[in-house]
Formats: structure tokens, sequence, C-alpha cells
């Protein structure tokens, strides 16, 4: 398994730990000679309405953006950029993307740049029509925003997930150290119908114990405790909606002592028994 596909497995486990928080969310046109030279903060998106836009970012080669584009800027990249000849138009959105206590996650994927208009086709006029939603301050549009920016962030991602397969993988100080965890993860993939003890894994990462832990959430945003038992909780759910097993065989499935003691760990972290998830 690629080291992309193990970032995207680590997402995927925690999704219900995700939190993608929107602070601007605006249309702006810029007359031919406008230009700018900023670094943001946050995350930001700009989609390409009219004219085109030139980028450079961090002192790469500049790139030009037109109508149906997405530009992605990372957070603390400094980027210069311009109008085309005939001005450029684009909806821009400020926000943050994170998982539990680790906020800029998606520092692990080199999404900075153009994404082309005919990778994103349908999620990008989704999010344009949320955005006219929004714009008008029609019922629940915050959420049908927040809906389709995740949705695009989805697509981003996979598109990305192709075009990686035989590039040289994106190294920065962000994902050396989800790196350094690949065998952690790919231990406690190997070992599902067991519990797991915290020293195996720091053994596995070749740290000693009360580091790893810290190093652990300082990475992934929650504690290597957290996630063992989400990973646990995600397969019981997967069990679950096969119909095909009892709750005792989950249980035993997934290396709990008993049905009682799988039920109250369920229970705990959905507030339901698993019988209510069948």
């Amino acid at each position: 398994m690629s080291d992309f596909r193990r970032k995207l497995d680590v997402f995927q486990e925690l999704s219900e730990h995700m939190t993608l928080r929107i602070g601007a969310c605006q249309s702006i046109a810029h007359e031919a000679d406008w230009s700018e030279t900023k670094t943001h903060q946050d995350y930001d998106l700009w989609f390409v309405s009219g004219g085109r836009v030139e980028v450079r970012m961090n002192g790469k080669p500049p790139v030009s953006a037109v109508a149906g584009d997405v530009v992605f800027f990372h957070p603390d990249v400094p980027y210069a950029a311009s109008a085309g000849p005939d001005g450029c138009e684009f909806i821009f959105v400020h926000f943050d993307f994170g998982i539990g206590e680790r906020s800029h996650i998606l520092e692990e994927f080199d999404l900075a740049g153009v994404v082309p208009g005919d990778a994103v086709r349908e999620e990008v006029e989704w999010f344009r029509r949320s955005f006219r939603s929004y714009s008008d301050r029609s019922a629940l549009s915050r959420i049908r925003l927040r809906g389709s920016l995740t949705v695009l962030l989805a697509a981003m991602l996979e598109a990305d997930a192709r075009t990686s397969a035989d590039a040289p993988p994106h190294k920065n100080s962000a994902s050396k150290n989800l790196d350094a965890l690949t065998p952690v993860f790919d231990y406690i993939r190997r070992h599902p119908h067991r519990p797991v003890a915290i020293r195996e894994l720091a053994e596995q990462a070749g740290m000693s114990e009360k580091y790893f832990i810290t190093f652990f959430k300082r990475t992934v945003g929650v504690t290597p405790g957290k996630y063992l038992s989400q990973v646990r909780m995600n397969r019981a759910r997967d069990y679950l909606s096969l119909t095909t097993y009892s709750i005792r065989e989950i249980s035993e499935l997934l290396g709990y002592p008993d049905p009682y003691m799988f039920s109250k760990a369920f229970k705990k972290m959905y507030h339901a028994p698993p019988s209510k998830f069948r």
C-alpha cells in the first residue's frame, strides 16, 4: 500500500473526528491591473468564474487558472497572484480542516496549486449552487456550504491520489511525522481482532511509550488509545451492517472478552447499544 493510501486510510478511520470551519466566503472581481502578494493563516480556495488568474506559489513557476478551475492555497505559504488581460472573477473561501486537536491536517497532502475544472466539475457546480444559497441567506445554507466543500475536498484528494500514484512522495515535516507512524498503522491493520497495547505500538514506532503518546497525538490529532477505539468501533459497525453476525460473534471477532464488554464500549462511543445499528 502506498504512503498516500495509508494517509487516506487514517482520514477514513477518523472521519468522525474531522472538523471543517469556514471563516469567510464571498465572490470578488478584479480589473486587469490587479495583483497581490499574501500569506494566508488558513486554507484558501478560489473558484474561478471568469477571466484568468496567474498564481505563483512558494517560488515555483507561475500557473494559470481559468473559469471552472480551482486554486488551492496552503496556510503560511506565500503566493503572488495577478489578473489576466480581461481581469478575473472568483469565489474565495477561507477555511480550516482538522482532526481532533490537530488543525491544518491537509498539509499531509500536496494539494496546493491549480485543480483543473474537468477533474472536479460536478463538485464545483454543487459548491456554486450552495454558495448562491448562502449568499441569499437561505435556510440551512451554511450547512449546505460546509457539506459541498467537504465533498469537493474529498474529490480533490481522490484526484490527487490518482495523479500521485507514480509521482515521488510529497515530503514535509508534517508528512514525515505521519510516515514515522506507518509501522504503527500497519500493525493495527494486521491485528484487528485482539486488543493492542500502547506499549506494542510504541515498540513498532521505535519510541518510548511516553514519547509515543505525545508524538501520536501531535501528529494525528487524537491519542493512540482513541484511535484504537475508533478503529475497533468502525469494524464493529461494518459487522453490524452485515446482519450475519450475532453480537456475541462480533465481540469475539474484535477481541472483547464477552458481549457485555463490547456493548458497553459501543454504547460509550455512540450513546446507543449495538442492536440499534442493525
